[in-house]
């Protein structure tokens, strides 16, 4: 077996690796969608779609803050 041969099989290998770890990142990132607080944060990915004057907001906001 020549370097140029264990080159190849290391790269192949490497890449079979981190195609799982991408995979297992995205199903992660789809799988929990809200973080610790329980806040849903895939609701602000829309909001460059949602820009209108007369769309709704993304979340409602309250007149007095919370202390």
């Amino acid at each position: 077996m020549s370097i140029a041969e264990l080159q190849a099989y290391g790269y192949v290998g490497a890449m079979v690796v981190l195609v799982f770890i991408s995979y297992g990142y995205a199903y992660h990132l789809y799988t929990k969608k809200k973080d610790a607080s329980g806040k849903d944060y895939e609701e602000y990915s829309n909001m460059a779609l949602r820009d209108d004057i007369t769309d709704t907001p993304v979340s409602a906001r309250s007149e007095h803050k919370k202390k």
